[in-house]
């Protein structure tokens, strides 16, 4: 039997990125879903029900398929979402916010086997710290890293890391995007092991 082919169901460059590392061979499409939080509904229920929703949307076109779906909620102590900005005023709001604050980043992962319909999902936590950042910082770093398109208007990646006092969690690559460690201990269930394969 052929094994499983992988896929990203994601058109995000940072998530492929992160997915590459592991040196699998997979594919990437983008979903088409809503991403509108649901009233009331807590952080990590949105962040692991849109994952779910990325994978299930892509499966009638990807059987024999193990799809990998992930998204992102970024949460301030009040319980207020921060979202991708889009633009600069959105950005410098947000970071305006986030200052002297611990931002929660729940990171929604699922994984679905579309040759069983087997599904399993996970949501990691992973907590950044900000500084106490001056307005002409914030101004600087987002002429600088124009990060318009990252949830919580930062790269950790990049520049993104002066921002910040103390990171918090187990999986960094999380707050990138994809929870690589628990990614893989889901592969390894399913029989792929990227050290073996």
């Amino acid at each position: 039997m052929l094994p499983p082919k992988l896929l990203l169901a994601s058109s995000s460059p940072y998530r492929k990125q992160l997915l590459a590392r592991l040196d699998l061979a997979f594919d990437t499409a983008s979903p088409d879903i809503d991403e509108t939080p649901i009233p009331g509904e807590a952080a990590e229920a949105l962040a692991v029900r849109l994952a779910e929703s990325k994978a299930k949307a892509l499966a009638p076109r990807f059987p024999d398929h193990i799809i990998i779906g992930s998204d992102q909620v970024a949460a301030l102590p009040d319980g207020s979402l921060l979202s991708k900005p889009g633009h600069y005023d959105t950005a410098k709001q947000q970071l305006m916010r986030s200052s002297g604050n611990r931002v929660r980043f729940l990171t929604g992962l699922a994984v679905l086997d579309t040759r069983s319909g087997n599904l399993q999902t996970h949501c990691e936590p992973f907590e950044v710290h900000f500084r106490d950042l001056q307005e002409e910082e914030i101004e600087g770093y987002l002429q600088k890293e124009q990060p318009y398109d990252c949830a919580g208007s930062f790269k950790m990646e990049g520049l993104g890391i002066a921002l910040f006092s103390r990171l918090q969690g187990d999986d960094p690559n999380s707050l990138i995007g994809l929870p690589l460690i628990a990614l893989t201990r889901i592969l390894r269930e399913l029989g792929i092991n990227p050290l073996l394969d």
